[in-house]
């Protein structure tokens, strides 16, 4: 029985590790050598996924990347939106391999690479929206919610399901298996954080409480709390607080930056973001490992982001003293 066992294991151990081969091949193939303006960017097309739609995924590489040296590893949202500018439908861009690189130069922060996931635009709301807590609400509630549309007058949703814990299953379980196949990354806890923005900073957070023992640090910048465009009859800030009551990981072991601006859609976040702030301290959260700041005249946009994203990632991935 001993043996048969031992048997089953191994076949389950090669079959994985053919799988992760299987995509490290077909990846090296599509894999394009861009010119950010620091770093180099890996770019793998169509990542496939049995769980949600194959979409981009872009790897960026600190100058100098030695493929014998490990390096923490940082997944962020909307990853069209991070390197390129010419490449995004605004002209902007969070301008991710910039500040990454000269944070490392000057020794602030840990050697690591950044994944940018791209979204798939259609089903970025159902991606995005966490799961657990939208399944709290009653069909009423929910029917609502797909029912609700963007100031333009299209709907948020296009008829498409909430699917957070599929794709956040992508990212552990098929994307970061490959990330630290292809790469050297040190693949535990204390180096893997995860970041972004709107709906971006949503989903991240909702991925730090959902694998605790995944992620140690997320970082939620102008987090879309209202997840739809209006907080009139608005069930869903509720839910994601119920949701973090019970949720939120120990403080002990993961860091938590959230932020906010005063223009745009921001000027909604103040309120929920203070109801956060009493969980977070509930919780034990302190200055060490939770940060949350508030940007007056800055809006909902990638400039802002982008002129901020040092302080976020400088909390994350600090350097401990020594090292």
């Amino acid at each position: 029985m001993d043996k048969i066992l031992l048997l089953r294991i191994n076949f389950r151990m090669k079959k994985a590790a053919i799988t992760i081969i299987f995509f490290f091949c077909i990846f090296l193939l599509n894999a394009q050598e861009l010119k950010p303006s620091a770093g180099t960017i890996k770019s793998f097309k169509d990542f496939p996924s049995k769980y949600i739609a194959a979409r981009n995924v872009d790897v960026w590489l600190p100058e100098k990347y030695d493929p014998n040296r490990k390096y923490a590893v940082l997944y962020m949202q909307d990853g069209q939106m991070l390197f390129d500018s010419s490449n995004t439908w605004i002209r902007q861009e969070w301008g991710v391999d910039e500040t990454v690189q000269k944070l490392i130069k000057e020794n602030k922060i840990k050697q690591c690479i950044v994944v940018g996931i791209w979204n798939t635009g259609l089903y970025r709301h159902s991606e995005y929206m966490p799961q657990r807590s939208f399944e709290s609400l009653n069909k009423q509630e929910q029917d609502s919610i797909y029912g609700s549309k963007r100031v333009t007058g299209e709907s948020i949703y296009n008829g498409a399901k909430i699917n957070s814990d599929n794709y956040l299953k992508f990212i552990v379980k098929e994307l970061k298996p490959f990330i630290d196949s292809a790469f050297s990354t040190r693949k535990n806890r204390e180096n893997t954080f995860i970041a972004g923005s709107s709906m971006g900073g949503l989903i991240s957070l909702y991925a730090i409480c959902e694998y605790p023992k995944v992620f140690g640090g997320a970082a939620c910048l102008s987090t879309h709390w209202p997840g739809i465009f209006t907080t009139e009859n608005n069930p869903i800030p509720a839910s994601i607080m119920q949701y973090l009551k019970t949720n939120l990981p120990d403080q002990k072991n993961h860091k938590i930056y959230f932020d906010y601006g005063t223009l745009g859609l921001d000027t909604m976040y103040k309120p929920f973001q203070m109801q956060v702030d009493k969980l977070m301290k509930a919780k034990g959260y302190y200055s060490k490992n939770w940060v949350t700041k508030e940007f007056p005249n800055e809006g909902h946009i990638e400039r802002s982001w982008a002129k901020r994203l040092y302080i976020p990632i400088t909390f994350l991935l600090k350097k401990n003293k020594g090292k």
